[in-house]
């Protein structure tokens, strides 16, 4: 009886001691891709019982400046950080923040109009015009043109944004940025911008809840928040003049011309991609990773997550509205792994 209860000691012994050697890895950032993020931690867990990466969707911007900071091992973009942001990072951390492609997402324009079910077409013209402020009724000839037969109402349109720094928010306001002369000058482009109009909502889950409760609403969300909460959202005009409906199709053909001339340090913008089936509101979402990692253990760990990322994870993203990585991406990252030391 005493040996059986010495040998469970031992057993009970053993795994207390592989529970406590169990590695936590934390990042944090974009709410974006944070379905797919979520989807891919879970299984790289059930694969390394020894890895945990836990991750918190506190927005691009929390995730630039706690990776910044020190307080995440990595942090997650969907606006690759600017030359000023890199520069803090380096006087901070004392080392590069690399920067790795992950999945490709689109925002959608969606809205929540009584009466208005099916899809509607919204010119380059018309989401400009109503995030200015200039364009105030549903019924606006510049909305309507695009949407000939479709009985619109003459209710004031209710603009929904984000209200924190974010990815999601870059994406949206860098293709108003290109396609509007005067949302580059009087707005500008960046994870937080001054809003011309609207109310604001924390995260695309914030933003989604707003617009689903207000009538008459309009805002941006990544694609699979629009899906998965069964919302109305539109066709966008793309630069070749056609109106595209987000799907992954139209994600992986605003990527074709980027992913053939990918610089070595990743940061790309394909909104507003050339291209007669691109969806012109397109982007990678990026993990920010630091060049230098003291901890050995977690160097290995984040290396092996991000090889794994870009092999057996990248054909989990179809199945949550994410268009997986163009190889030409996969190969050059692959590559780029080797700079984490």
């Amino acid at each position: 009886m005493t040996k059986r209860i010495l040998g469970l000691t031992i057993v009970l012994a053993a795994l207390a001691g592989v529970a406590a050697a169990a590695l936590s890895l934390t990042g944090g950032g974009a709410t974006f891709p944070y379905p797919m993020y979520s989807k891919w931690f879970n299984e790289y867990h059930k694969l390394h019982a020894d890895v945990e990466i836990n991750y918190q969707s506190i927005g691009s911007g929390g995730g630039i400046k706690q990776v910044t900071e020190g307080t995440l091992d990595f942090g997650a973009s969907d606006g690759p950080m600017n030359d000023t942001q890199l520069a803090e990072f380096k006087t901070k951390r004392g080392c590069e923040v690399l920067h790795f492609p992950t999945v490709l997402g689109a925002d959608v324009p969606t809205y929540n109009i009584p009466g208005v079910t099916g899809e509607l077409n919204f010119t380059p013209e018309a989401l400009a015009g109503i995030f200015l402020g200039k364009i105030a009724k549903w019924n606006d000839p510049e909305i309507a043109k695009a949407n000939p037969g479709v009985k619109l109402p003459g209710s004031d349109i209710v603009v929904i944004h984000r209200s924190e720094a974010s990815g999601t928010t870059y994406i949206w306001v860098d293709y108003l940025a290109k396609v509007s002369p005067e949302w580059k000058t009087k707005v500008g482009v960046g994870s937080a911008v001054s809003w011309p109009v609207g109310l604001g909502g924390k995260g695309n889950e914030g933003v989604s809840g707003q617009i689903k409760q207000t009538e008459n609403s309009i805002g941006y969300v990544e694609l699979i928040y629009a899906v998965q909460n069964k919302m109305s959202y539109g066709k966008v005009k793309n630069q070749a003049g056609v109106f595209v409906k987000a799907d992954l199709a139209g994600v992986t053909a605003a990527a074709a011309g980027a992913a053939a001339n990918m610089p070595d340090e990743f940061r790309v913008s394909i909104t507003n991609a050339p291209g007669k089936a691109a969806y012109p509101i397109s982007s990678f979402t990026w993990l920010l990773i630091p060049s230098k990692i003291q901890d050995p253990a977690k160097k290995k760990a984040i290396k092996d997550f991000v090889t794994w990322m870009l092999g057996p994870g990248q054909k989990m993203s179809e199945a949550l509205s994410y268009a997986p990585l163009p190889k030409t991406v996969v190969t050059k990252e692959e590559k780029a792994i080797s700079r984490i030391q």
